[in-house]
């Protein structure tokens, strides 16, 4: 059994797991009574480097590293996130930190709120805003989603650094094939029941978007009602929804070598945020998405309702997989075995805002 990097970004710290020889152990809370928002765990270099969004409710948000896997972090003196000055704005949260693939292994993206993308050339000290993005023609249009408005999710291509994927709350998802020169909207296909037009070419409530470990030109999309694939890298989607107890929810996560393999955590409705069925339930699909089973063995029996959020879901690179979520209840629940069986790793933490998992090889 692989040993196991997991971090837990809570509103009230991180909590970073060790998994040695099958025996978990946690410490924390590492930036005590700060949201935790984002993390990307960074395998990229010898040592991983460990990246923190926090969020101080007396300085504000800010960008942390690691290169010790927490046993101490740098923040620079200087914001590593900052808006322009020419723009107007101000950085209220870094909602997602990803790092880019193995031909560019300085290259972090950190995507926030307000709705922007930015870029690091030096693993994730400092960031420049993506201004053609920023600078969208449709961006007066874009309206904030019940989370605000955000770039919330990251996908980069392996075979290709100048292939980049975005989803917007609520503006739904854009790509570049520029490496970020140029955007064009990427949501045919994609419904939104809640505007008038509900096939719009923009204004999409996207929650979370996955690309499939096998073909990479497939991606899985969970929107705010409906779970999407998209079989040309984002250029069409097709609702794969079916199946499922409900297709609102906030995750989706796929299977790190396995093909067609992907992972979601339905909600009841926007309306009543508890899992689906008051069942504390993920579903895998392991024919992208012409079929979905309960994966049960483990979790709770009785009526639940551990919200999991959008980055809460994940899973490792190990071999099988490590699959893990957490949810509003501050419980963290991880599978050993590709989701078949699960265990409880911790309980009574405080929300669980986020979840990042690697294998320590």
């Amino acid at each position: 059994m692989s040993d196991v990097l997991l971090t837990v970004g809570t509103r009230k710290g991180l909590f970073i797991g060790r998994r040695r020889g099958g025996t978990w152990e946690f410490d924390g809370p590492h930036f005590n009574a700060q949201a935790v928002y984002s993390i990307g765990i960074d395998t990229r270099r010898p040592v991983p480097r460990l990246l923190v969004g926090g969020d101080s409710a007396h300085w504000g948000p800010s960008v942390f590293h690691s290169d010790d896997l927490g046993k101490s972090w740098t923040e620079p003196e200087q914001p590593a996130v900052k808006f322009p000055k020419d723009t107007g704005a101000s950085l209220e949260r870094v909602w997602q930190l990803h790092p880019a693939g193995p031909a560019t292994p300085d290259v972090v993206y950190a995507g926030t709120e307000p709705a922007a993308l930015f870029r690091s050339d030096d693993g994730g000290e400092t960031f420049e805003l993506v201004r053609p993005l920023w600078e969208h023609p449709t961006r007066s249009k874009w309206v904030p989603g019940g989370g605000g408005e955000a770039v919330h999710t990251v996908v980069t291509d392996r075979r290709d650094p100048e292939m980049v994927t975005v989803a917007v709350s609520a503006a739904g998802v854009f790509r570049s094939k520029d490496g970020g020169a140029s955007w064009a909207p990427s949501n045919q296909g994609v419904s939104a029941v809640f505007l008038p037009d509900p096939n719009p070419e923009f204004g999409q409530c996207v929650h979370k978007i996955a690309q499939d470990a096998g073909d990479l030109d497939r991606l899985y999309l969970q929107n705010h009602w409906g779970v999407y694939r998209s079989d040309d890298a984002g250029a069409k989607w097709t609702d794969i929804g079916a199946g499922l107890p409900s297709d609102f929810g906030f995750a989706v996560a796929a299977h790190p070598h396995r093909p067609d393999t992907a992972y979601v955590f339905p909600i009841t409705a926007d309306a009543d945020r508890v899992p689906a069925g008051r069942r504390c339930r993920v579903y895998r699909t392991s024919d992208a998405g012409g079929s979905w089973e309960a994966l049960s063995a483990g979790l709770p029996e009785g009526d639940h309702y551990g919200t999991v959020l959008r980055d809460a879901l994940c899973t490792d690179d190990a071999d099988p997989a490590g699959v893990y979520f957490g949810n509003r209840n501050g419980e963290v629940y991880a599978s050993a075995d590709d989701g078949d069986t699960w265990q409880l790793l911790a309980s009574h933490l405080p929300d669980v805002l986020c979840v990042r998992a690697a294998a320590m090889g």
